[in-house]
């Protein structure tokens, strides 16, 4: 049996606009609303031909990662996701594990990604997609502008209507990425039985050093999103129920949506023709040969659903992170001018648009300081900028443990396999990775040199080290800045305290009376 712990652990303290903001949530959220939410979050299609880009071994790595990081993964979130199912998932967790400064810390590095990432690899990829394919947009001219910018507000446009109207995009975006790839591995298999296949050697899938090093921080990246839905507990109709199976449901299926395209671009490709955005789509352009005249209007169906699925994947970023980042606020842990939700949409207007306007300006940045974003320091600041989300977890996955010590008494609907052994094990092996992934991202090229693994970094990232570390230790430094920052202008809402007791034998209770 867990101890009991101290009396002081039955409540969690916060703040009257917290408890006034709260009654502006509507309860809008399905078990199949959630599914395709966390479809959406963990399938991200902007990352395929990258993976396949390495070869066998990157579908080898793909595969270890989804038993020794997606799995345990998804325990942790299960029983911390339908025992903790306050609205902004993350930050609460990391609050009541670790207090409300940590908590702002986690809260600020898992939204600051979002913004960079919509406006940066997410608008660029749509970009160059819609021009190889549909019709040119001249680099740098008004149409790029333009198109980028639509992309980047259509996701922000999502996140800001209520949820109850919004959750549709998410759940078509979820569909999208069914059909789309289904359609694709159905084709992949008509023109190998037409056309043979490049395919590649068993001895391919042999897992190496070098290909590890690369490959880790970009498939733990794509493998997140398990407790982005928890964004929006109090909107779920009935989360200790849902949330495990949500997860469950959406674990095994977006495994197999990485899974199964990235071995049929393999058997397609010979890996030295697959690179980054061209991965998937000409993949697409080589396969779909095999329908003759229709070939040409076919990809152009395929590169408007790619680009589709690439606004689905921002929106519902936005939606979750955003709403984290307002629980943050109406707290006190960040500016509660931020914390506001619109009483019409029930949503976080206010940071909906602070993320537009940062991912607006990001792009413009980009494609006018940056020669379009291939500048070689664009990169390296758009790589850690993304790598905040990594970072992260190092206050998420060890909630899950303090949490089970700490408020042991809290109602859980399911618990980790084995008992605490269980949690220690699959929390333990989540932070374990994550910390790797975040290392191996913040400073590349160390381990590889500890393990005595060949490692040229100019030619990796286009920089030297000592530019590749002052663009990301200063990222880095300007995030938790923000964090610092807002966490002081936050003063004046923490200061208005109430009390939500966190009754043994149950979930959330109902608000005490304000002190």
């Amino acid at each position: 049996m867990d101890q009991a712990p101290p009396r002081g652990e039955f409540v969690e303290e916060t703040t009257e606009l917290a408890l006034a903001e709260k009654s502006k949530l509507v309860k809008s959220l399905s078990r199949l609303d959630m599914i395709g939410f966390t479809v959406c979050a963990l399938v991200g299609l902007d990352t395929l031909g990258t993976v396949a880009s390495n070869g066998a071994q990157g579908f080898t790595w793909l595969i270890v990662l989804a038993v020794v990081f997606v799995l345990p993964y998804a325990l942790a979130m299960a029983e911390v996701g339908s025992a903790f199912t306050q609205e902004g998932g993350p930050y609460e967790w990391a609050k009541m594990a670790f207090g409300r400064f940590q908590g702002a810390i986690a809260a600020v590095l898992y939204w600051v990604t979002n913004p960079l990432w919509v406006g940066g690899s997410l608008a660029f990829i749509a970009t160059e997609a819609w021009n190889d394919n549909i019709f040119k947009i001249h680099a740098g001219g008004a149409g790029d502008y333009l198109f980028k910018f639509l992309f980047i507000w259509f996701s922000i446009g999502v996140a800001i209507v209520s949820l109850k109207r919004g959750k549709w995009i998410p759940n078509l975006g979820a569909l999208m990425r069914v059909v789309l790839l289904g359609l694709f591995t159905l084709t992949t298999i008509i023109y190998a039985i037409k056309h043979g296949a490049a395919g590649f050697a068993v001895k391919d899938l042999k897992p190496t050093g070098v290909v590890f090093f690369a490959l880790v921080p970009l498939l733990l990246f794509n493998y997140v999103g398990f407790e982005l839905q928890n964004g929006a507990a109090e909107e779920m109709e009935d989360p200790q129920k849902d949330v495990p199976l949500a997860i469950v449901r959406s674990g095994i299926t977006g495994v197999l949506l990485y899974a199964i395209p990235i071995f049929a671009i393999l058997v397609v490709l010979p890996a030295e023709k697959v690179t980054g955005i061209g991965g998937f789509l000409d993949a697409v352009k080589e396969t779909f040969s095999v329908y003759g005249g229709a070939s040409s209007f076919l990809l152009g169906v395929m590169t408007i659903c790619f680009v589709g699925t690439l606004l689905t994947s921002g929106a519902v970023w936005m939606i979750g992170s955003d709403r984290i980042l307002a629980v943050a606020a109406y707290d006190g842990a960040f500016p509660g001018f931020f914390g506001v939700f619109n009483r019409k949409f029930g949503t976080p207007v206010r940071v909906n648009t602070m993320s537009g306007i940062f991912a607006t300006i990001f792009m413009v940045v980009a494609v006018a300081a940056f020669n379009g974003g291939q500048n070689s320091k664009f990169v390296v600041v758009l790589d850690i900028a993304i790598s905040t989300t990594l970072i992260s977890y190092l206050w998420v996955f060890p909630a899950v443990i303090k949490l089970r010590y700490t408020h042991g008494h809290v109602y859980r609907p399911y618990r980790i396999p084995g008992d605490k052994a269980g949690m220690w094990v699959a929390a333990g092996l989540t932070t374990f990775w994550t910390a790797l992934g975040s290392f191996v991202a913040v400073f590349p090229g160390v381990l590889e040199s500890l393990f005595g693994i060949s490692y040229d970094f100019h030619d990796t990232w286009g920089v030297s080290r000592t530019t590749f570390e002052v663009l990301t230790l200063g990222t880095l430094a300007v995030v938790f800045g923000i964090a610092i920052v807002g966490y002081w202008l936050g003063r004046d809402v923490r200061e208005r305290v109430a009390i939500i007791p966190l009754e043994p034998g149950g979930d959330v209770a109902a608000p005490a009376a304000l002190t």
